[in-house]
């Protein structure tokens, strides 16, 4: 495979940007060609990012991650395999479905454990005459059992149910480490499911 000219200096940019793996004391040099290669093609690979996933605070975290992994894996390019903008868009485009798979997963799962949660306190699919009254009285016992839920457990709970937001997007709203959100989600749940086992 041949390199176009424009190909050359993003080439020696990867090279540079791989060096510090080689040798540990190029690291700050490899630092600065990571800011040029940034500033070099960032523009068109969000724009392939955005492309991707549709929504562009997606896919500035997209673009963050991708740039991480040519971070990391830029010593393995070979400009004699691929052109450099086509091996760091197809990191790009791995990164987005990456990313909107792990949103979907996230997604469906939350309300997954928020269906099993209500579904646990009833008895049966098949309608009855029954049925209204039931469901009366369980949307009742689920907003005395939410109620009873600290305040932060409430929030992030009715934010994820409520507002359909996935963890990542919960941890950002409320400026919150990631770990911290999925721990009151499941703690809330936890208790959700126990204060409705009450009213079964």
């Amino acid at each position: 495979m041949t390199t176009t000219d424009p190909d050359l200096p993003l080439i020696a940019l990867l090279a540079r940007v791989g060096e510090r793996l080689a040798d540990p004391s190029r690291q700050r040099e490899s630092e600065r060609a990571l800011r040029e290669l940034y500033d070099a093609t960032s523009t068109k690979l969000y724009g392939l990012a955005v492309k991707v996933t549709g929504n562009r605070q997606w896919a500035e975290d997209v673009l963050q991650e991708a740039f991480l992994h040519i971070w990391r894996s830029a010593g393995d390019y070979r400009a004699t395999l691929s052109p450099p903008m086509a091996w760091m868009g197809m990191i790009v485009r791995s990164r987005a479905l990456d990313f909107l798979r792990r949103r979907t997963s996230e997604r469906a799962d939350s309300a997954q454990e928020l269906d099993d949660v209500i579904s646990e306190t009833v008895a049966g699919d098949s309608p009855n005459p029954m049925d209204t009254t039931q469901a009366s009285q369980q949307a009742w016992a689920l907003h005395e059992c939410m109620r009873k839920l600290e305040d932060r457990q409430r929030e992030v709970l009715s934010l994820a149910y409520l507002r359909d937001l996935s963890h990542s997007e919960l941890a950002e709203q409320l400026k919150l480490p990631l770990g911290t959100v999925k721990t009151w989600i499941r703690r809330g749940l936890d208790q959700l499911r126990g204060c409705m086992a009450r009213f079964a």
